[in-house]
């Protein structure tokens, strides 16, 4: 990929006075002048009714709405960008930047919106979006292993192209193919490879990001330090990332899956506590997760506690079947249980595809997804005793039925040989495994959700004697707002921002708060948990 070739004769006035004038006040003239200022193009002569999108366009809603995930923030009332850029060139990028800078707007970059807080489609100040939508090639070397990547592919996009040009290749990154690279790889990103080579993040090799002077950088002209913070250190703190260079990893021409469900019924409580003992043990090639909810399916028609153990082997099923025996006897995996196929088959099982649907709905940018959920995530660090389980079960009862999800994702293998500050995302050595709480209804809409929302709050103060402590760590990508915020209008101070940043990076904090004061000094590029600068 060449970088574009952006001079500032490409701007209208307005915008190179930028370099010269501070920010001007946010006036009822700025969509017209905002659009004047979009409507000089870098080296082409697209329109701009073509890529950017008012209130008044008729297409503005769908766009608007098309990738939101989370229905709880899909209201009449809440709060809708001026414009919607959806650029076709990097230029469009950097134009939007310099444009929406120089009138005081806020950006929210959008590559999938899979975002649990809105935060790369929502402000309560004046703001534009950058939807990455068009932003999306992917181009595959394999001969030297690697692939550039546009930040508004998806993970199946991905996918799919490596597999298009070999099947012994593949990228450690999301379980759901709708997900956007752009956010996914900002905030670490991590699938079913996460034991054996780590996170999405940690196999980034190069970047191209426009910076807060619309400048367009790859990994030598930004400097190591900004390119340590955008690999981990969340999306929308330090500019907008447009393409990522990605090391393949090999993955064998066979692989092995299973899915078996256990119930109270058959001992799942002790299977659920034994799993904590070896999961993060077992060979890298494992990665068992266990995903708990309950139901009303109990022999006698009672609630019943229910766990899947979704496993991915790197290798075939005799192979596995003795580190199951070896491993994790007390599962009691058989043959039956077991089905080997390819890994891009794997990337398609495990998103919940039938066996034998075409590799092409990889592609399918749209998603099923969507419903009403708040979410949160913790790290465990020490087995959670029988007990503690136990009453997680009587808490699970409390909730709507299918309503309540956890998924514990185990740790171990290369994440704990990587160090804790190589890329920002420091949650490595001494982990166990990662949970996800989910609370996921379509019933009743916006009108439950504060009784679902206070269900979670509740369980995750259950949680607290089990997990990590001082400070309790939190996953960037799944973003929770309860855990703090910065201030939306105004300076936040670094004590202020270190209640919700010491939970996500750790010691990392303190140096992302570096690299944002000498890339960003005025904090352009902000949301509710963005790095600040001093």
């Amino acid at each position: 990929m060449k970088m574009a070739n952006f001079t500032l004769h490409h701007l209208p006035l307005a915008c190179l006075l930028l370099l010269s004038a501070p920010l001007i006040a946010f006036a009822t003239s700025i969509p017209e002048d905002f659009l004047q200022c979009l409507s000089l193009q870098c080296e082409n002569t697209t329109p701009i009714s073509e890529f950017v999108y008012t209130p008044i366009n008729s297409s503005y809603s769908s766009v608007l709405n098309i990738t939101i995930q989370n229905l709880r923030f899909l209201t009449p009332y809440t709060p809708k960008p001026l414009f919607i850029v959806t650029p076709l060139h990097v230029c469009h990028v950097q134009a939007a930047t310099i444009c929406s800078r120089w009138y005081g707007l806020q950006i929210r970059i959008r590559s999938g919106g899979h975002d649990y807080e809105g935060l790369s489609y929502l402000s309560e100040v004046p703001f534009v979006i950058i939807d990455m939508v068009n932003l999306r090639s992917v181009a595959v070397n394999v001969e030297d292993k690697t692939a550039w990547v546009e930040s508004g592919s998806t993970v199946g996009e991905l996918y799919y192209r490596i597999a298009e040009k070999n099947r012994t290749l593949g990228f450690p990154a999301s379980v759901c193919p709708t997900v956007g690279v752009g956010g996914h790889f900002s905030g670490g990103g991590y699938g079913m490879m996460l034991r054996k080579y780590g996170l999405a993040a940690d196999n980034v090799i190069d970047a191209q990001l426009v910076n807060a002077q619309g400048q367009l950088q790859d990994r030598e002209s930004m400097g190591e330090d900004l390119f340590w913070a955008i690999r981990g250190g969340g999306g929308g703190s330090f500019g907008v990332v447009v393409s990522w260079k990605v090391k393949l990893v090999p993955v064998p021409s066979t692989v092995t899956v299973f899915s078996p469900l256990r119930t109270l019924e058959q001992n799942v409580t002790k299977l659920v506590h034994q799993w904590q003992l070896v999961a993060n043990k077992l060979p890298d090639d494992l990665f068992m997760r266990v995903i708990l909810w309950s139901d009303n399916s109990s022999p006698n028609g009672t609630r019943t506690m229910k766990a899947i153990f979704s496993t991915l082997y790197l290798g075939g099923v005799d192979a596995l079947l003795e580190v199951m025996k070896s491993g994790f006897p007390e599962l009691n995996v058989t043959r039956q249980d077991c089905i080997e196929m390819s890994w891009i088959e794997s990337v398609l099982y495990f998103a919940g595809f039938e066996r034998g649907s075409p590799l092409e709905v990889l592609l399918n940018r749209s998603s099923n997804t969507k419903s009403f959920f708040k979410d949160k995530s913790d790290y465990v660090k020490e087995p959670i005793p029988e007990s503690g389980i136990e009453g997680m079960w009587k808490r699970f009862y409390e909730e709507d039925e299918r309503v309540p999800i956890m998924i514990w994702s185990p740790y171990g293998g290369k994440m704990a040989e990587i160090s804790e500050s190589a890329i920002p995302f420091p949650h490595r050595a001494g982990v166990l495994y990662k949970i996800l709480y989910i609370t996921d209804w379509t019933n009743g809409g916006n009108e439950v959700a504060p009784k679902h929302v206070s269900w979670i709050r509740d369980f995750y103060c259950y949680m607290t004697p089990y997990v990590s402590k001082s400070p309790r760590e939190a996953y960037i990508n799944y973003r929770d707002l309860d855990i703090g915020t910065n201030n939306v209008i105004g300076n936040t101070s670094y004590e202020q921002a270190s209640v919700w940043g010491k939970k996500y990076f750790k010691n990392n904090f303190g140096s992302l708060v570096l690299v944002k004061t000498a890339v960003d000094p005025h904090n352009f590029f902000r949301h509710e948990q963005s790095i600040p600068p001093l």
